[in-house]
């Protein structure tokens, strides 16, 4: 498991997240930032510091949302 980030991010990208990160797992996708699965060590920094609240733990993605799943690894090729 990872964390996923989901739809409000394609608007915002504040890129918070990035600085957060003590492993480096977050990319710029073509739309929005998304997590490296095979990185992330499920710390949660980046959740906690999400301005729009668009980070989940992959458990916890909203079920509207679960298509970020798939597209972060299919990004990462996982």
């Amino acid at each position: 498991m990872s964390y996923v980030i989901t739809s409000p991010c394609i608007e915002e990208q504040a890129a918070d997240c990035l600085d957060s990160c003590p492993v480096d797992c977050i990319e710029k996708g073509e739309d929005q930032y998304l997590i490296d699965p095979t990185i992330c060590i499920d710390c949660g920094a980046c959740e906690a510091v999400c301005p729009v609240d668009a980070i989940f733990y992959e458990e916890d993605v909203p079920e509207e949302e679960t298509e970020f799943i798939a597209k972060a690894k299919e990004f990462f090729d996982v």
